[in-house]
């Protein structure tokens, strides 16, 4: 069985500004962002932003999971 996440964010420069997105595995070869936002000053503000925006969708992911189980 697979070990890797199915959830992740990635930070990455473009043009001097910062970039962070939420990045989700559709397949074993695909990869999907499901939200990004740039014009970070930082990289340490986009990985915040993306580490609180990935619990948020984490926290959701696993509502809608629990509602469906019942």
């Amino acid at each position: 069985m697979a070990t890797g996440k199915k959830f992740d964010y990635r930070v990455t420069e473009v043009d001097g500004a910062w970039r962070a997105e939420l990045t989700r595995r559709a397949t074993a070869r695909k990869t999907l962002v499901s939200k990004s936002q740039d014009g970070f000053a930082t990289q340490a503000d986009a990985t915040t932003w993306a580490e609180a925006e990935l619990k948020t969708l984490l926290a959701n992911v696993r509502a809608r999971q629990e509602a469906k189980s019942r």
